[in-house]
């Protein structure tokens, strides 16, 4: 089994270094990445963890996404750094991923699904639930009913399951040969999940959205920049949960942290560091 890891369209958010910790100025507009995983299987074709933006919001954004996330994250839409145009530059064809399993569905991780017809797509049950509860106005921005043609090929998995780690709820996905499983993550959405990969003797944890900025899983000076720690609270569904498996995740990784790799969606540290491990498989700079 082979990883890629892929910066599937930065987004450039107002306040710069108070957002990531790494721009020059305060005013000037930050730099995240959209960290989805390629895994090329032995026997189950591509699998892959998220979409990140998609064809029809590069070349749409103003049908498919909301003017308030357009206008605050400020997307770079480059065509050449969908999901499906990276994976073609790797060698394969979109029809290749027979599976996406999403961390949620929310608009800058579901955009791609559209783009990968034949793939079946794994999520949490609540966080099917939720989207098509549209229960807020901010859910009604965050969830985009017209990412979701392909609803027919979803699979949903019940909050109930295995435990990993310490973690209840875990379901493996079906039709995988290789152990890979949702891992219940709840709090920046109601029905948010980690996707945990089995790597040889250790495992990947994609913890999506469950933080936002490496540091804040620090085991003794955890830290967020205050940009992204406003934007988790805006977007949170159940603080106490995120703020719990937050600990939990710092917990595993000062428990674990030689069997375990974490990383989140959105921190261009975590993702290059990662691409590094593994070579730089895309063929054209992904930046974050």
């Amino acid at each position: 089994m082979r990883l890629h890891h892929l910066n599937c369209i930065s987004s450039c958010p107002l306040g710069g270094h108070l957002m990531d910790g790494r721009s020059d100025c305060l005013f000037c507009r930050g730099t995240l990445c959209c960290h989805c995983i390629l895994v090329e299987t032995d026997r189950n074709g591509l699998v892959l963890i998220d979409t990140g933006f998609g064809l029809r919001d590069v070349h749409a954004p103003r049908t498919r996404l909301s003017a308030f996330f357009l206008s605050l994250l400020k997307p770079d839409f480059k065509e050449s750094m969908t999901a499906a145009r990276q994976i073609e530059r790797l060698g394969f064809q979109t029809r290749d991923v027979r599976h996406i399993v999403l961390t949620h569905l929310d608009f800058d991780h579901a955009g791609g699904l559209d783009d990968f017809a034949e793939a079946a797509v794994h999520l949490s049950r609540p966080e099917r639930e939720a989207a098509a509860r549209q229960s807020t106005r901010l859910d009604r921005q965050r969830y985009r009913p017209q990412q979701w043609s392909s609803k027919r090929r979803w699979k949903e998995y019940p909050a109930t399951g295995d435990t990993w780690f310490g973690f209840q709820g875990t379901r493996a996905i079906e039709g995988i040969h290789e152990e890979i499983a949702l891992v219940p993550l709840h709090g920046h959405t109601l029905g948010h999940a980690g996707v945990a990969v089995r790597r040889g003797a250790g495992w990947l944890l994609q913890a999506g959205d469950a933080y936002f900025y490496h540091q804040e899983l620090d085991p003794d000076r955890p830290r967020c920049t205050p940009g992204l720690r406003f934007y988790q609270w805006m977007m949170e569904k159940n603080r106490k949960a995120r703020l719990r498996n937050q600990l939990r995740l710092r917990a595993l990784r000062r428990e674990h942290g030689g069997e375990i790799t974490i990383c989140c969606s959105h921190d261009p540290h975590e993702f290059e560091t990662l691409r590094e491990q593994v070579g730089r498989t895309v063929l054209e700079p992904a930046n974050p």
